[in-house]
């Protein structure tokens, strides 16, 4: 009899402990998939991830590029505009230089209106490359240029009033500030603009040649 209850309590707890490592499973089970450090290796592709970062940096490398691009053609852009304001000033001081010299009706320096013209006319070209300065084919230029049948005093005056009428067409001054409205007017004053500047190219020139045949040889 003993022996039976001792057996029979063998087997209650055989069936506890059964219950308690099913209860454990079950969990584990419905969580889907092996127990941590049982499933397969995960895939790492070396080549992908080594493509992966050179795009990256071939995206960052072209960033790169294209700001410094930006800011070199601004650089630039600063640069044409100082030199073309430069030009613009120093040929209105030339002009005065000239002009001043005629009004006191002091002798005529060969030497430094040969050297004034021959900058008037190195600056006059450089304006005309930054404002695309052509003359309009329908109409004619009637500007002479040529000082070989006139005095040398008569072709100063004229460059200075050509110079007079280029720097204060309104086409240079209003530049930033033309609306719809004024777009013929515009384009009228910037065809002045253009013949004057054309013209104070070769009057320049002209005077140059004259003077500079005319000065004391050194």
């Amino acid at each position: 009899m003993k022996s039976r209850l001792i057996c029979f309590k063998m087997l209650a707890g055989c069936f506890t402990a059964g219950i308690f490592a099913l209860g454990v499973a079950v969990p584990t089970l419905a969580q889907g998939g092996p127990p941590p450090g049982t499933g397969p290796p995960a895939d790492i592709n070396p080549m992908r991830e080594e493509r992966a970062r050179q795009t990256t940096e071939a995206r960052l490398r072209t960033a790169e590029l294209r700001a410094n691009e930006d800011a070199e053609k601004q650089k630039h852009i600063r640069a044409a505009i100082a030199n073309v304001k430069q030009d613009f000033m120093r040929i209105q001081v030339l002009r005065n230089d000239i002009a001043r010299n005629l009004v006191a009706r002091k002798p005529l320096d060969y030497n430094l209106i040969t050297e004034q013209t021959a900058e008037i006319h190195k600056r006059a070209r450089r304006l005309e490359v930054h404002m695309l300065a052509h003359t309009p084919e329908d109409k004619e230029n009637n500007n002479s240029t040529d000082p070989q049948g006139e005095e040398m005093v008569d072709a100063l005056v004229k460059l200075c009033k050509l110079i007079d009428s280029f720097t204060e067409n309104p086409a240079l001054k209003n530049a930033g500030t033309i609306d719809a409205k004024q777009s013929e007017k515009a384009k009228l004053e910037k065809a002045k603009a253009d013949a004057d500047l054309l013209a104070i190219i070769k009057l320049s020139e002209a005077i140059h040649k004259k003077s500079d045949s005319l000065r004391a040889p050194k």
